[in-house]
Protein backbone atom coordinates (compact mmCIF):
# COMPACT_ATOMS: atom_id res chain seq x y z
CA UNK A 1 0.00 0.00 0.00
CA UNK A 2 1.58 3.30 -1.10
CA UNK A 3 1.97 6.23 1.26
CA UNK A 4 -0.06 9.40 0.78
CA UNK A 5 1.70 12.77 0.47
CA UNK A 6 0.39 13.65 3.93
CA UNK A 7 1.96 10.54 5.44
CA UNK A 8 5.26 11.25 3.70
CA UNK A 9 5.29 14.83 4.97
CA UNK A 10 4.42 13.86 8.55
CA UNK A 11 7.54 14.80 10.55
CA UNK A 12 6.74 12.30 13.32
CA UNK A 13 6.45 9.49 10.79
CA UNK A 14 9.74 10.47 9.15
CA UNK A 15 11.44 10.64 12.55
CA UNK A 16 10.08 7.21 13.47
CA UNK A 17 11.34 5.72 10.21
CA UNK A 18 14.80 7.19 10.73
CA UNK A 19 14.86 5.91 14.30
CA UNK A 20 13.93 2.46 13.02
CA UNK A 21 16.78 2.49 10.52
CA UNK A 22 19.24 3.59 13.20
CA UNK A 23 17.94 0.89 15.53
CA UNK A 24 18.35 -1.77 12.85
CA UNK A 25 21.82 -0.48 11.95
CA UNK A 26 23.00 -0.63 15.57
CA UNK A 27 20.91 -3.31 17.29
CA UNK A 28 20.84 -6.12 14.71
CA UNK A 29 24.63 -6.20 14.09
CA UNK A 30 25.23 -6.03 17.85
CA UNK A 31 22.90 -8.96 18.55
CA UNK A 32 24.43 -10.93 15.67
CA UNK A 33 27.93 -10.35 17.00
CA UNK A 34 26.92 -11.48 20.50
CA UNK A 35 25.34 -14.65 19.10
CA UNK A 36 28.49 -15.44 17.13
CA UNK A 37 30.60 -14.86 20.25
CA UNK A 38 28.40 -17.37 22.07
CA UNK A 39 28.50 -19.85 19.19
CA UNK A 40 32.31 -20.09 19.09
CA UNK A 41 32.85 -21.60 22.59
CA UNK A 42 29.95 -24.00 22.00
CA UNK A 43 31.55 -25.25 18.78
CA UNK A 44 34.95 -25.52 20.48
CA UNK A 45 33.44 -27.70 23.20
CA UNK A 46 31.55 -29.87 20.72
CA UNK A 47 34.70 -30.32 18.64
CA UNK A 48 36.57 -31.58 21.69
CA UNK A 49 34.23 -34.45 22.54
CA UNK A 50 32.91 -35.34 19.07
CA UNK A 51 34.95 -37.93 17.22
CA UNK A 52 35.53 -41.61 16.60
CA UNK A 53 36.84 -42.11 20.13
CA UNK A 54 34.01 -41.42 22.57
CA UNK A 55 34.83 -39.04 25.41
CA UNK A 56 32.31 -38.18 28.11
CA UNK A 57 31.38 -34.47 27.82
CA UNK A 58 31.73 -34.16 31.60
CA UNK A 59 35.26 -35.54 31.35
CA UNK A 60 36.04 -32.93 28.67
CA UNK A 61 35.01 -30.16 31.08
CA UNK A 62 37.04 -31.71 33.90
CA UNK A 63 40.08 -32.16 31.68
CA UNK A 64 39.94 -28.52 30.58
CA UNK A 65 39.52 -27.41 34.20
CA UNK A 66 42.25 -29.69 35.55
CA UNK A 67 45.15 -27.21 35.19
CA UNK A 68 43.20 -24.71 37.31
CA UNK A 69 41.93 -27.26 39.83
CA UNK A 70 45.43 -28.58 40.41
CA UNK A 71 46.29 -25.19 41.87
CA UNK A 72 43.54 -25.52 44.49
CA UNK A 73 43.95 -27.04 47.98
CA UNK A 74 44.17 -30.84 48.17
CA UNK A 75 40.74 -31.23 49.78
CA UNK A 76 39.22 -29.75 46.61
CA UNK A 77 41.53 -31.25 44.00
CA UNK A 78 41.46 -34.81 45.35
CA UNK A 79 38.47 -35.73 43.13
CA UNK A 80 40.75 -35.65 40.10
CA UNK A 81 41.38 -37.50 37.90
CA UNK A 82 38.13 -39.30 37.03
CA UNK A 83 39.09 -39.79 33.37
CA UNK A 84 41.21 -42.44 31.73
CA UNK A 85 44.71 -41.90 30.41
CA UNK A 86 43.41 -42.53 26.89
CA UNK A 87 40.81 -39.77 27.25
CA UNK A 88 43.45 -37.34 28.49
CA UNK A 89 45.72 -38.20 25.57
CA UNK A 90 42.92 -37.78 23.01
CA UNK A 91 41.88 -34.38 24.38
CA UNK A 92 45.27 -32.87 25.19
CA UNK A 93 47.46 -34.30 22.43
CA UNK A 94 45.09 -34.73 19.48
CA UNK A 95 41.87 -32.73 19.64
CA UNK A 96 42.87 -29.60 21.56
CA UNK A 97 45.78 -28.59 19.27
CA UNK A 98 43.60 -29.41 16.28
CA UNK A 99 40.75 -27.22 17.56
CA UNK A 100 43.13 -24.34 18.29
CA UNK A 101 44.63 -24.64 14.80
CA UNK A 102 41.16 -24.72 13.19
CA UNK A 103 40.19 -21.53 15.02
CA UNK A 104 43.37 -19.74 13.96
CA UNK A 105 43.23 -20.91 10.34
CA UNK A 106 39.55 -20.06 9.86
CA UNK A 107 39.80 -16.71 11.59
CA UNK A 108 42.98 -15.75 9.76
CA UNK A 109 41.86 -16.65 6.25
CA UNK A 110 38.53 -14.87 6.75
CA UNK A 111 40.16 -11.69 8.05
CA UNK A 112 42.74 -11.68 5.25
CA UNK A 113 40.05 -12.24 2.62
CA UNK A 114 37.90 -9.40 3.95
CA UNK A 115 40.89 -7.04 4.12
CA UNK A 116 41.95 -7.86 0.55
CA UNK A 117 38.40 -7.39 -0.76
CA UNK A 118 38.28 -3.93 0.77
CA UNK A 119 41.75 -3.01 -0.42
CA UNK A 120 41.22 -4.12 -4.02
CA UNK A 121 37.54 -3.04 -4.07
CA UNK A 122 36.66 -6.43 -5.53
CA UNK A 123 34.29 -8.98 -3.95
CA UNK A 124 35.94 -11.87 -5.82
CA UNK A 125 39.35 -11.43 -4.20
CA UNK A 126 40.60 -14.20 -1.91
CA UNK A 127 43.68 -14.39 0.38
CA UNK A 128 45.76 -16.17 -2.26
CA UNK A 129 45.28 -13.42 -4.86
CA UNK A 130 48.96 -12.42 -4.65
CA UNK A 131 50.32 -15.96 -4.95
CA UNK A 132 50.95 -16.76 -1.29
CA UNK A 133 49.11 -20.10 -1.39
CA UNK A 134 50.91 -21.30 -4.52
CA UNK A 135 54.26 -20.22 -3.11
CA UNK A 136 53.61 -21.96 0.20
CA UNK A 137 52.39 -25.06 -1.63
CA UNK A 138 55.62 -25.26 -3.61
CA UNK A 139 57.67 -24.76 -0.46
CA UNK A 140 55.90 -27.65 1.24
CA UNK A 141 56.06 -29.89 -1.84
CA UNK A 142 59.80 -29.24 -2.18
CA UNK A 143 60.39 -30.02 1.50
CA UNK A 144 58.40 -33.27 1.25
CA UNK A 145 60.36 -34.23 -1.88
CA UNK A 146 63.62 -33.67 0.04
CA UNK A 147 62.34 -35.79 2.99
CA UNK A 148 62.49 -32.95 5.49
CA UNK A 149 60.69 -33.28 8.82
CA UNK A 150 57.31 -31.69 9.55
CA UNK A 151 58.77 -28.58 11.17
CA UNK A 152 60.98 -27.90 8.16
CA UNK A 153 58.04 -28.49 5.80
CA UNK A 154 56.08 -25.77 7.58
CA UNK A 155 59.03 -23.38 7.68
CA UNK A 156 59.63 -23.94 3.96
CA UNK A 157 55.95 -23.35 3.19
CA UNK A 158 55.90 -20.14 5.21
CA UNK A 159 59.13 -18.84 3.65
CA UNK A 160 58.07 -19.53 0.06
CA UNK A 161 54.65 -17.98 0.71
CA UNK A 162 56.32 -14.76 1.82
CA UNK A 163 58.74 -14.98 -1.11
CA UNK A 164 55.89 -15.30 -3.62
CA UNK A 165 54.18 -12.14 -2.38
CA UNK A 166 57.51 -10.30 -2.31
CA UNK A 167 58.14 -11.22 -5.94
CA UNK A 168 54.59 -10.14 -6.80
CA UNK A 169 55.11 -6.76 -5.19
CA UNK A 170 58.50 -6.19 -6.82
CA UNK A 171 57.12 -7.22 -10.20
CA UNK A 172 54.25 -4.76 -9.90
CA UNK A 173 56.70 -1.93 -9.15
CA UNK A 174 58.26 -2.37 -12.60
CA UNK A 175 55.18 -0.92 -14.32
CA UNK A 176 53.73 2.58 -14.08
CA UNK A 177 50.11 1.77 -14.91
CA UNK A 178 47.21 1.34 -12.45
CA UNK A 179 48.90 0.03 -9.26
CA UNK A 180 46.03 -2.15 -8.05
CA UNK A 181 45.44 -3.80 -11.42
CA UNK A 182 49.14 -4.45 -11.98
CA UNK A 183 49.48 -5.92 -8.47
CA UNK A 184 46.63 -8.37 -9.08
CA UNK A 185 47.99 -9.34 -12.51
CA UNK A 186 51.45 -9.81 -11.00
CA UNK A 187 49.91 -12.07 -8.37
CA UNK A 188 48.28 -14.16 -11.09
CA UNK A 189 51.62 -14.46 -12.91
CA UNK A 190 53.55 -15.46 -9.79
CA UNK A 191 50.81 -17.84 -8.69
CA UNK A 192 50.83 -19.56 -12.08
CA UNK A 193 54.63 -19.86 -11.95
CA UNK A 194 54.64 -21.53 -8.53
CA UNK A 195 51.72 -23.75 -9.54
CA UNK A 196 53.86 -24.96 -12.45
CA UNK A 197 56.70 -25.66 -10.02
CA UNK A 198 54.30 -27.66 -7.85
CA UNK A 199 53.30 -29.72 -10.89
CA UNK A 200 56.97 -30.29 -11.72
CA UNK A 201 57.67 -31.40 -8.15
CA UNK A 202 54.77 -33.86 -8.24
CA UNK A 203 55.95 -35.16 -11.62
CA UNK A 204 59.42 -36.09 -10.32
CA UNK A 205 58.22 -37.31 -6.90
CA UNK A 206 58.13 -40.97 -5.91
CA UNK A 207 54.59 -42.07 -6.90
CA UNK A 208 54.31 -44.54 -4.00
CA UNK A 209 55.50 -42.42 -1.09
CA UNK A 210 56.21 -38.75 -1.80
CA UNK A 211 53.46 -38.01 -4.34
CA UNK A 212 50.56 -39.06 -2.05
CA UNK A 213 52.05 -37.00 0.79
CA UNK A 214 52.39 -33.91 -1.44
CA UNK A 215 48.87 -34.31 -2.82
CA UNK A 216 47.29 -34.73 0.61
CA UNK A 217 49.15 -31.72 2.01
CA UNK A 218 48.06 -29.52 -0.87
CA UNK A 219 44.40 -30.44 -0.28
CA UNK A 220 44.58 -29.25 3.33
CA UNK A 221 44.40 -31.08 6.64
CA UNK A 222 44.84 -30.52 10.37
CA UNK A 223 45.40 -34.19 11.17
CA UNK A 224 49.04 -33.85 12.19
CA UNK A 225 48.98 -30.45 13.92
CA UNK A 226 50.96 -30.24 17.17
CA UNK A 227 51.39 -27.56 19.79
CA UNK A 228 54.85 -26.79 18.38
CA UNK A 229 53.28 -25.91 15.03
CA UNK A 230 50.85 -23.51 16.66
CA UNK A 231 53.56 -21.85 18.74
CA UNK A 232 55.60 -21.27 15.57
CA UNK A 233 52.88 -19.22 13.85
CA UNK A 234 51.38 -17.43 16.87
CA UNK A 235 53.79 -14.42 16.86
CA UNK A 236 53.22 -13.69 13.16
CA UNK A 237 49.50 -14.40 13.30
CA UNK A 238 48.60 -12.33 16.33
CA UNK A 239 50.84 -9.40 15.42
CA UNK A 240 49.29 -9.13 11.95
CA UNK A 241 45.73 -9.74 13.19
CA UNK A 242 45.98 -7.06 15.88
CA UNK A 243 47.31 -4.52 13.37
CA UNK A 244 44.44 -5.27 10.97
CA UNK A 245 41.90 -4.87 13.77
CA UNK A 246 43.44 -1.56 14.83
CA UNK A 247 43.35 -0.09 11.31
CA UNK A 248 40.04 -1.63 10.21
CA UNK A 249 38.29 1.76 10.12
CA UNK A 250 40.81 2.92 7.51
CA UNK A 251 39.83 0.01 5.24
CA UNK A 252 36.38 1.60 5.04
CA UNK A 253 37.94 4.69 3.50
CA UNK A 254 40.19 2.72 1.15
CA UNK A 255 37.19 0.70 -0.01
CA UNK A 256 35.41 3.90 -1.06
CA UNK A 257 38.31 5.22 -3.13
CA UNK A 258 41.91 6.42 -3.04
CA UNK A 259 40.99 10.04 -3.72
CA UNK A 260 38.64 10.17 -0.74
CA UNK A 261 41.27 8.54 1.46
CA UNK A 262 43.92 11.07 0.43
CA UNK A 263 41.47 13.91 1.07
CA UNK A 264 41.20 12.66 4.65
CA UNK A 265 44.98 12.65 5.06
CA UNK A 266 45.58 8.90 4.75
CA UNK A 267 48.75 7.70 3.06
CA UNK A 268 47.07 5.18 0.76
CA UNK A 269 50.30 3.62 -0.47
CA UNK A 270 51.63 2.92 3.01
CA UNK A 271 48.22 1.73 4.20
CA UNK A 272 47.95 -0.68 1.26
CA UNK A 273 51.44 -2.01 2.02
CA UNK A 274 50.48 -2.55 5.66
CA UNK A 275 47.30 -4.43 4.75
CA UNK A 276 49.14 -6.59 2.21
CA UNK A 277 51.93 -7.40 4.68
CA UNK A 278 49.55 -8.31 7.51
CA UNK A 279 47.24 -10.35 5.28
CA UNK A 280 50.21 -12.16 3.77
CA UNK A 281 51.63 -13.07 7.19
CA UNK A 282 48.24 -14.38 8.32
CA UNK A 283 47.65 -16.37 5.13
CA UNK A 284 51.16 -17.83 5.09
CA UNK A 285 50.79 -18.81 8.76
CA UNK A 286 47.49 -20.56 8.04
CA UNK A 287 48.71 -22.34 4.92
CA UNK A 288 51.92 -23.61 6.51
CA UNK A 289 50.03 -25.62 9.17
CA UNK A 290 46.83 -26.52 7.30
CA UNK A 291 47.80 -26.70 3.64
CA UNK A 292 45.83 -24.94 0.91
CA UNK A 293 42.26 -24.43 2.13
CA UNK A 294 40.21 -22.56 -0.43
CA UNK A 295 36.91 -20.68 -0.31
CA UNK A 296 37.13 -19.70 3.37
CA UNK A 297 38.59 -16.25 2.72
CA UNK A 298 36.20 -15.73 -0.19
CA UNK A 299 32.86 -16.88 1.25
CA UNK A 300 33.03 -15.95 4.94
CA UNK A 301 33.50 -12.17 4.34
CA UNK A 302 30.34 -12.18 2.21
CA UNK A 303 28.46 -14.02 4.94
CA UNK A 304 29.68 -11.40 7.40
CA UNK A 305 28.38 -8.61 5.18
CA UNK A 306 24.98 -10.29 5.08
CA UNK A 307 24.88 -10.29 8.88
CA UNK A 308 26.40 -6.94 9.93
CA UNK A 309 26.80 -4.93 6.74
CA UNK A 310 29.89 -3.61 4.93
CA UNK A 311 31.29 -1.47 7.77
CA UNK A 312 34.77 -2.88 8.44
CA UNK A 313 34.76 -1.78 12.07
CA UNK A 314 32.09 -4.45 12.58
CA UNK A 315 32.85 -6.72 9.64
CA UNK A 316 36.44 -7.65 10.45
CA UNK A 317 35.77 -8.90 14.03
CA UNK A 318 32.69 -10.78 12.80
CA UNK A 319 34.73 -12.38 9.98
CA UNK A 320 37.27 -13.50 12.57
CA UNK A 321 34.56 -15.23 14.62
CA UNK A 322 32.63 -16.62 11.65
CA UNK A 323 35.78 -17.99 10.06
CA UNK A 324 36.75 -19.76 13.27
CA UNK A 325 33.26 -21.28 13.60
CA UNK A 326 33.17 -22.28 9.94
CA UNK A 327 36.54 -24.01 10.06
CA UNK A 328 35.61 -25.88 13.25
CA UNK A 329 32.51 -27.24 11.50
CA UNK A 330 34.52 -28.17 8.40
CA UNK A 331 37.19 -29.94 10.45
CA UNK A 332 34.57 -31.86 12.47
CA UNK A 333 32.96 -33.03 9.24
CA UNK A 334 36.36 -33.95 7.78
CA UNK A 335 37.11 -36.40 10.59
CA UNK A 336 33.59 -37.78 11.09
CA UNK A 337 31.92 -38.29 7.70
CA UNK A 338 33.99 -41.27 6.56
CA UNK A 339 36.46 -43.75 8.02
CA UNK A 340 39.30 -42.02 6.17
CA UNK A 341 39.77 -38.31 6.85
CA UNK A 342 38.52 -36.02 4.09
CA UNK A 343 40.89 -33.16 3.09
CA UNK A 344 39.66 -29.75 4.20
CA UNK A 345 39.94 -28.22 0.74
CA UNK A 346 37.39 -30.67 -0.64
CA UNK A 347 34.77 -29.86 1.98
CA UNK A 348 35.29 -26.09 1.83
CA UNK A 349 34.77 -26.21 -1.94
CA UNK A 350 31.69 -28.45 -1.70
CA UNK A 351 30.05 -26.13 0.83
CA UNK A 352 31.51 -22.83 -0.37
CA UNK A 353 30.75 -23.02 -4.09
CA UNK A 354 26.94 -23.45 -3.77
CA UNK A 355 26.79 -20.76 -1.11
CA UNK A 356 28.72 -18.35 -3.31
CA UNK A 357 26.38 -19.15 -6.20
CA UNK A 358 23.50 -18.18 -3.90
CA UNK A 359 25.25 -14.91 -3.10
CA UNK A 360 25.46 -14.05 -6.79
CA UNK A 361 21.67 -13.75 -6.83
CA UNK A 362 21.67 -11.21 -4.01
CA UNK A 363 22.66 -8.26 -6.19
CA UNK A 364 21.00 -5.79 -3.83
CA UNK A 365 23.48 -6.56 -1.06
CA UNK A 366 26.36 -4.09 -1.04
CA UNK A 367 29.86 -5.24 -0.32
CA UNK A 368 31.84 -2.00 0.07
Amino acid sequence: MSETPAEKSDPLRVLYQRAGRIRDALFIPAVTTVLIYCMLPVLVFLSLFIGRYDVDPVHVILLLAAPVVNLLPENVAHIYPVWSAAEANVIYQIRLPRVIAAVLVGAGLSMAGAAYQGLFKNPLVSPDILGVASGAGFGAALAILLSWNMMMIQISAFAFGILAVTVTYLLSRMYRTTPTLVLVLSGIIVGAFFTALISLTKYVADPYEKLPAITFWLMGSLASVRYEDIVMIVPFFFTAAIILLLIRWRINILAVGDDEARALGIDTKRMAQTIILCSTLITASAVCIAGIVGWVGLVVPHLGRMLVGPDYTKLLPVCLLLGACYMLIIDDLARMLTNAEIPLGILTAILGAPFFAYLLGRRSVGWI
